[in-house]
């Protein structure tokens, strides 16, 4: 499975990078706005660090400016992929995108039905959100389950399951046991990934036990 950073923060991106663990990245609206830069700069930079997609969300919701806006994002990078919402001029939007070649993530996807029709319109990606359905009382990595199964028995479909809305390691844990294709993690996620509390014990006991013996490496 592969990771992508839910961020707009350049050095967050560049430290995860150093690990080889970004495949890419994903923003939305609201994390353009928090960091206070313009949106074509940010996208700019991040198409020019990250080797795989960088998803950039269109802001209009009617068909024609979703896809003047989607045009004029994937004309930044060759990596640029236009991120539309689920709805019926999302749908239509991506059809007109993907036929001009352009990746496109779909996102707000909240059920198999919406999925299939993104699959069917030329989706790259469908995103899933497992945290916000989560918070409504629905097993949101039910989702991916349900897709990996539809996508498997549709040879046709090429689109790729990206699960969204990742609000701790497990959901990562899980959604790469459902099968899902790509992850998208905030880094304060990532960075809980590696800690845990055994290893910091583990190493402490490890340290101490070299430093009795007195001995160096080399």
């Amino acid at each position: 499975m592969d990771f992508f950073l839910d961020t707009t923060d350049v050095n967050e991106v560049k430290a995860l990078l150093d690990l080889g663990l970004v495949d890419g990245v994903t923003t939305n609206p609201s994390l353009i706005a928090a960091s206070r830069r313009k949106f074509q700069d940010v996208i700019a930079e991040l198409c020019e660090i990250v080797p795989g997609p960088v998803s950039a969300e269109v802001i209009a919701t009617d068909y024609k400016t979703m896809v003047e806006e989607g045009k004029k994002l994937a004309k930044i990078a060759e990596n640029v992929a236009v991120k539309v919402p689920l709805t019926f001029d999302g749908l239509k939007a991506c059809y007109a995108l993907s036929n001009d070649g352009i990746m496109v993530n779909v996102t707000l996807c909240f059920s198999a039905a919406q999925a299939l029709l993104a699959a069917k319109a030329g989706a790259t990606f469908i995103s899933p959100f497992v945290g916000r359905l989560d918070d409504v009382g629905q097993e949101g990595m039910d989702l991916i389950h349900e897709l990996r199964e539809i996508f498997d028995n549709s040879p046709n479909l090429d689109t790729q399951i990206l699960a969204a809305s990742m609000r701790h390691p497990m959901h990562v844990v899980q959604a790469a046991k459902a099968g899902a294709d790509i992850a998208t993690i905030p880094p304060k996620v990532l960075y809980q990934m590696i800690n845990h509390p055994l290893t910091d014990v583990g190493l402490a006991t490890f340290l101490t036990d070299w430093k009795k013996a007195g001995q160096v490496i080399g």
